[in-house]
C-alpha cells in the first residue's frame, strides 16, 4: 500500500474521476484499486461508482472548488495557465501509466489463479481401477457413439399446463442418463460381439455462460467445477465401458457453451479460451494407464476418422446447413468426407447427400430445455451409435432413447 498525504490522494482521485468521461480506458476497477492502493481494504467496484453518482451532481453544478492551501501540487485545475496545464498533463500521462500496470498485474495474478486453481483439482482426482487388456481383433465393421450437449451443471423444470414434468434436469440427472446410456450400448456391444468402438464428444458438455442474467441463477457450480466435475464423470463413464470393449475416444474441442466469453465479448472472440481443455485434461488424467482406451486428439479440434474405409467428420454443429457444411469442410481440408455428424440443435436430422454420403445431427443428452421450451421445440434425450460397413457405408443407427 502506498502511503502518500490525503490532499495528494484526494487530488488524484478527482483527476481519475474527470479524466474518466474522456478516457475510456479508465475503468471502475481501476478507480476501485486506486482507493485500495492507498487506503489498504477492498471496495466493491459497484459501491465507488454508485458513490461518483453523488460526486458528479456537485461536479457539473460548479461546487468542487480548490481546497484552501493553495499549492500548485493540490490544487484542481481546468486549464487556467499553460504551466498548470504542462504539470496536469504530465500528471495524466502517470495515471495512464498506473492504470496499465495494475490492469496487467490484476489480470495476470487472475490467469495465475485460475490455473492453479484447475491444475490442483486435476490432480487431486482419485485414480480409477484399470481394467484387463482386451486384445484388439480385425473386424470389417466400425462402430461409432456418439453424444453430445450434456450442459453438465445446469438444472430445471419444465412442466405442461396439468403440471406435469416435460423434461427435468441436473447433474444427478445427468449421471443417471449416462448409466442407462451405458447399459444400451453394452447390451449392443454384446449382442454383436463387438471388440472396438469409437466415442465422440460433441461439445456442449457444460453450460458455461452465454449470457450471465439468464444463465446464473439455473448453475450448480461454476464453469470451472462443472469442467472439472464433467471430465471426471466422463472419465470413470469410459473406463468403466473398457472392460467391455477397447475404446477410442474423442470431442470436439469447441463449442459455443464451453467457450469462455471473457470480458462480455461475443462468441469467437477468444477462440483459444475454451472449457474443452480442463474437460480433456481431466479425462486424460484419469485414463492414462488404461490399456484399452485410445484418447485422440485432432489438430483441427474437430473429431474425424475413418470407419470401414469411409471418412467421418464431428463438429458440434453450429451451421446454417449440415449438408453444405460436408462440402466445405472437405474442400476447405482436401480431403472426401463421407458422412458428417454434428449436435447443437438437440433433434434427430438426416440428408442425404450422395451415395454413402449424409449429414446427421444427433439428439442432446439434455433434451428440451428453457430456451427450447420457448421456441415450442421439444424433443428426446439420448444419443447415437453408428454402424458402418466396408461396402455399404452407414448401414445402422441406434437412436438411444434415455429419460
Amino acid at each position: 500500500m502506498t502511503k502518500i498525504d490525503k490532499n495528494s490522494f484526494l487530488k488524484e482521485q478527482l483527476d481519475l474521476l474527470l479524466n474518466k468521461k474522456d478516457n475510456p480506458n479508465i475503468t471502475w476497477q481501476d478507480i476501485a484499486d486506486f482507493r485500495f492502493e492507498h487506503k489498504g481494504y477492498l471496495e466493491n467496484v459497484c459501491t465507488v461508482r454508485k458513490g461518483y453518482l453523488l460526486l458528479k451532481e456537485y461536479i457539473d453544478a460548479g461546487w468542487v472548488n480548490e481546497p484552501k492551501d493553495n499549492d500548485i501540487s493540490t490544487t484542481v485545475d481546468f486549464g487556467c495557465s499553460n504551466e498548470k496545464y504542462a504539470i496536469q498533463k504530465e500528471r495524466y500521462k502517470l495515471q495512464t501509466e498506473k492504470i496499465e500496470m495494475n490492469r496487467w498485474l490484476r489480470e495476470l495474478a487472475r490467469d495465475e489463479l485460475i490455473t492453479e486453481k484447475i491444475v490442483n483439482a486435476v490432480a487431486a482426482l482419485p485414480s480409477l481401477e484399470m481394467p484387463e487388456y482386451i486384445k484388439p481383433v480385425h473386424c470389417n465393421q466400425s462402430y461409432l457413439v456418439c453424444l453430445a450437449d450434456c450442459h453438465y451443471g445446469i438444472e430445471f423444470s419444465i412442466k405442461d399446463f396439468f403440471g406435469n414434468v416435460i423434461n427435468e434436469y441436473s447433474p444427478e440427472i445427468f449421471e443417471k442418463r449416462m448409466w442407462d446410456l451405458f447399459n444400451q450400448i453394452v447390451e449392443i456391444i454384446e449382442e454383436k460381439h463387438i471388440n472396438e468402438i469409437s466415442v465422440w464428444e460433441l461439445g456442449d458438455g457444460i453450460q458455461g455462460l452465454l449470457r450471465l442474467n439468464s444463465q446464473l441463477m439455473q448453475l450448480r457450480y461454476g464453469v470451472i467445477d462443472s469442467a472439472i466435475r464433467y471430465g471426471d464423470f466422463l472419465g470413470h463413464w469410459l473406463n468403466e465401458l473398457s472392460k467391455h470393449v477397447r475404446v477410442k475416444f474423442q470431442m470436439t474441442m469447441d463449442s459455443n457453451h464451453n467457450q469462455l466469453r471473457l470480458c462480455g465479448a461475443p462468441k469467437n472472440s477468444f477462440v483459444d479460451e475454451n472449457m474443452s481443455k480442463v474437460i480433456m485434461l481431466a479425462i486424460e488424467k484419469e485414463l492414462a494407464n488404461n490399456p484399452n482406451v485410445t484418447i485422440i486428439s485432432n489438430p483441427t479440434g474437430l473429431n474425424f476418422g475413418q470407419f470401414s474405409t469411409y471418412q467421418v467428420l464431428g463438429i458440434h454443429g453450429e451451421v446454417r446447413n449440415l449438408g453444405d457444411a460436408l462440402d466445405d469442410y472437405s474442400r476447405a481440408y482436401q480431403t472426401p468426407i463421407s458422412y458428417i455428424i454434428g449436435a447443437h440443435v438437440h433433434h434427430i436430422v438426416e440428408k442425404e447427400t450422395g451415395i454413402n454420403s449424409e449429414a446427421i445431427s444427433i439428439r442432446s443428452m439434455v433434451g428440451v430445455d428453457p430456451y427450447g421450451i420457448s421456441l415450442l421445440a421439444t424433443s428426446n434425450a439420448g444419443a447415437s451409435l453408428f454402424e458402418f460397413d466396408q461396402i455399404k457405408g452407414l448401414t445402422c443407427e441406434h437412436r438411444l432413447k434415455v429419460d
